[in-house]
């Protein structure tokens, strides 16, 4: 498909979504039941997602060039997973992938005592793994303000380690709830560690993973979207109840319960997820997305196209992405009336909004730059208006039965 278009939404709906499973707990899954020696049947309710899909492939390869594609979790978590079991293994992916930097986590398993070598740029895929001998240290000292998968790949090898590891991170932590995801799922499995958030320190001794049954929990990533339809629908009686939800998630971006009562909809827990529906909007936002950056695109179409006035933090790490998703946004906010405006350099941007563009827009394309997230992200305006979404396939990457959900609310045309 070169393009997909979505009719804009004529009726109110009251509808349940069967969601996605997450592919940030599949993934850390298969890597520490691998390591449990365990085989995958295990992983109940194990994501669709391609990236899920590419990690079940690439761990019962025999083959030395792992390619990971488009897989940033993939690539970051099979890195530290075939250093730890001894395996020579070239790391590679998509021209995208192959700028996606990787330094900081290399330096750290070469400080470990992994033998790794870059192919053409140094800090950069592809690399060759060659090996893992003996460990050199027990503790190691990491920036916890760039990616937390550097953080979630060290853990998850760590108890597999002889000595174990102390893992000392250094600047303003990011995305600490993936982190707790991994130390939890790692918990699951019957590894205990010790972590001292005050002083940024995470130990964990030598042990042996236990062979358990783990249940997937649904994505919410994935139940962002649905939270920025009811958010946009001018139907007042718009309900929607997302399945397979914990209210109590291990995943940061159940964030998003919070962020969306304040741009209108109310979330209430049910015995089989959450249920959606619309209250009133407050007029400005002000989030710090440092804990879910994934959440910032979908947050800023629903204010851009609210005409809330909203101030972002914690969206640095965007520019590194699947796509400099910064750049994106800003380009493809513009043709509805918004706009992402940088005020202090890196670090505070703001949404803004000529409301008055929106309200008199009947069609808008969307152009998605490879990004998953920019599809999805964008597909809620068709709301407001016709949407034409280019290359909507891109959303096999995290939720591969989004355009079949889609179906369920709006009319698409192929």
């Amino acid at each position: 498909m070169d393009k997909i278009l979505l009719r804009k939404s004529t009726s109110p709906f009251d509808v349940k979504i069967a969601l996605a499973s997450s592919k940030s707990e599949s993934n850390r899954a298969l890597i520490i039941n691998s390591l449990a020696k365990d085989s995958s049947e295990n992983l109940l309710n194990l994501s669709t997602a391609r990236d899920t899909q590419t990690m079940i492939r690439l761990l019962q390869s025999i083959d030395q060039t792992a390619d990971v594609i488009d897989a940033g979790t993939t690539m970051r978590f099979l890195t530290a997973y075939f250093t730890a079991t001894n395996q020579n293994k070239i790391m590679t992916g998509t021209p995208r992938m192959c700028e996606r930097p990787i330094g900081i986590l290399v330096d750290t398993l070469r400080t470990l005592g992994a033998d790794i070598e870059y192919l053409v740029k140094e800090g950069y895929p592809p690399l060759h793994i060659k090996g893992f001998s003996d460990q050199k240290t027990s503790e190691v000292t990491i920036r916890g303000d760039v990616s937390s998968q550097y953080v979630s790949a060290l853990l998850m090898i760590a108890p597999t380690l002889p000595q174990g590891l102390t893992i000392n991170l250094t600047g303003d932590l990011g995305s600490i709830p993936y982190i707790k995801m991994t130390l939890e799922q790692m918990r699951a499995f019957g590894v205990n560690y010790v972590a001292n958030w005050e002083e940024k320190t995470i130990k964990v001794l030598p042990n042996t993973y236990q062979s358990t049954v783990y249940k997937i929990e649904s994505d919410w990533s994935g139940a962002s979207y649905w939270y920025s339809i009811v958010a946009l629908s001018v139907f007042e009686n718009t309900q929607v109840e997302l399945l397979g939800l914990k209210q109590n998630s291990l995943q940061g971006d159940s964030d998003i319960v919070n962020i969306m009562s304040h741009l209108g909809v109310l979330s209430v827990f049910t015995r089989d997820g959450v249920f959606l529906s619309k209250i009133p909007a407050e007029t400005t936002l002000n989030w710090d997305f440092t804990n879910c950056p994934d959440l910032a695109q979908t947050v800023a179409v629903t204010c851009a196209a609210l005409g809330i006035e909203a101030t972002f933090t914690g969206i640095e790490s965007l520019k590194i992405k699947e796509t400099d998703r910064i750049l994106a946004l800003q380009n493809e906010l513009k043709k509805f009336g918004g706009d992402l405006i940088e005020v202090e350099k890196n670090t505070t941007y703001k949404i803004l909004s000529q409301q008055e563009v929106t309200n008199n827009k009947s069609s808008v394309t969307i152009a998605t730059y490879d990004d998953h997230r920019m599809a999805m992200a964008f597909a809620p305006l068709a709301m407001l208006m016709d949407v034409t979404i280019e290359e909507p396939n891109v959303v096999v990457k995290s939720y591969p039965s989004f355009w079949d959900d889609i179906k369920k609310v709006l009319t698409v045309e192929l």
